[in-house]
């Protein structure tokens, strides 16, 4: 059975490219993050998918659009939907490519990670499954998280720090980056915060 695995990074399709493998699946993986800024971030973990990709000997698909603009011109600008607005791009992407180039299925290393909103994901992976009439694996991939972590490790896979588009950026650093800056003020006389 032919399946079209999203990959979101390397790290994070580890796991399900393993249990799809031994489960019999005829593999390729799928590359399509428009979400993931700044651009040197993409390519960073552009590399690492292809990397993990070419361990398992898998065709991997790489699209060739940064989508910067896609991005900034849509709805997510409401931080509060940004998530579901980046599960819905990509998901809609790989559903589409994979009805149109005769895959039987698809999945997403998105039901890898225990930091995103599985149920919305499986949500939206029924939703496009209807919509272009493909099938959708659905695997708990969420089980082989330390597993996921220590191969990658091994393999000296880039490794990122947060989810991918400048909102969840901002999340991951803000506090340690503004300490910091407080840190220097106050131990700076001629630094002043206005």
């Amino acid at each position: 059975m032919k399946i079209l695995l999203h990959q979101c990074c390397g790290p994070c399709s580890i796991y399900p490219i393993e249990i799809l493998l031994e489960n019999g699946f005829d593999v390729t993986t799928y590359f399509y993050n428009p979400n993931i800024h700044p651009m040197h971030e993409l390519y960073k973990r552009l590399n690492g998918a292809i990397d993990v990709s070419r361990y398992y000997n898998l065709k991997c698909l790489v699209s060739n659009e940064y989508g910067l603009t896609v991005f900034l011109n849509s709805e997510f600008l409401d931080s509060r939907k940004r998530c579901s607005f980046c599960y819905d791009i990509r998901i809609k992407n790989v559903a589409k490519y994979a009805a149109e180039k005769g895959y039987d299925c698809f999945s997403s290393s998105l039901l890898y990670s225990k930091y995103q909103n599985h149920e919305e994901i499986i949500k939206i992976c029924e939703k496009y499954s209807k919509k272009y009439n493909v099938g959708f694996y659905y695997y708990d991939f969420r089980e082989g998280w330390k597993t996921g972590i220590e191969k990658s490790k091994s393999m000296e896979i880039y490794r990122q720090q947060y989810c991918g588009c400048i909102f969840s950026e901002t999340d991951r650093y803000d506090k340690q980056l503004s300490n910091q800056l407080i840190n220097r003020i106050e131990s700076d006389n001629s630094v002043e915060a206005v």
